[in-house]
């Protein structure tokens, strides 16, 4: 097993600050979040352009203005306000690919479907939950096309002179601020898992073709 010719792509989590794009739609699928004709390819890269595909565009191609993510300043958006149950549907890991891909590392709902929520961390995007109340508040901001901080060590959200504090289970915290997904997780077990190979080899030679 060559462990050193496995890479780990993520990219750290610590602060982000941006002008946070809003998305007022409920129950907001991976289908709508990244149609099924973009899922032939397996790499992260290139998704980006087709994020909320059906949404941001016509039956031509071309963009529509009124779409929040083809808005100045909102087409940089890094943090995006979703409404409630995003991500339902499938679990396409495209998804939070294709938001990575545009730009997006924050996404912020009352509620997200589990599987979705899951993905995200092994990704490197932070889904932050809040109440509605919250919400609202940072709301005014993306509103006002002004930014806001986040302060994932200190659980934080800071706007203008308030902050909201968020919570977050204390792994995945662990995994977005080392950037470690699935596959930087195995190779700290490296020594191990290759010391049991070298033992299966010694033990059961007939079973490696090599």
């Amino acid at each position: 097993m060559m462990l050193e010719s496995i890479k780990n792509n993520m990219q750290k989590f610590n602060t982000l600050k941006s002008i946070p794009a809003h998305l007022p739609i409920v129950n907001i699928d991976t289908d709508m979040i990244i149609p099924k004709q973009f899922l032939k390819t397996i790499k992260r890269t290139g998704l980006g352009k087709n994020l909320f595909f059906e949404m941001r565009y016509d039956d031509q191609g071309n963009k529509i203005n009124d779409f929040i993510l083809n808005k100045t300043p909102y087409d940089n958006s890094k943090i995006l306000i979703a409404g409630k149950n995003f991500g339902c549907g499938s679990s396409r890991e495209h998804a939070p690919w294709a938001l990575l891909d545009f730009g997006i590392t924050c996404v912020i709902s009352s509620s997200f479907a589990d599987i979705f929520y899951s993905n995200c961390f092994k990704n490197g995007i932070l889904p932050i939950i809040l109440g509605d109340g919250k919400i609202k508040e940072l709301l005014e901001y993306a509103n006002r096309k002004e930014e806001i901080s986040i302060d994932l060590n200190e659980e934080k959200i800071i706007y203008g002179n308030s902050e909201i504090k968020f919570e977050v289970d204390p792994f995945k915290k662990k995994c977005l601020l080392e950037g470690l997904d699935d596959i930087a997780l195995s190779l700290k077990k490296s020594n191990k898992i290759e010391n049991f190979e070298k033992d299966l080899k010694d033990k059961k030679p007939w079973i490696f073709n090599d």
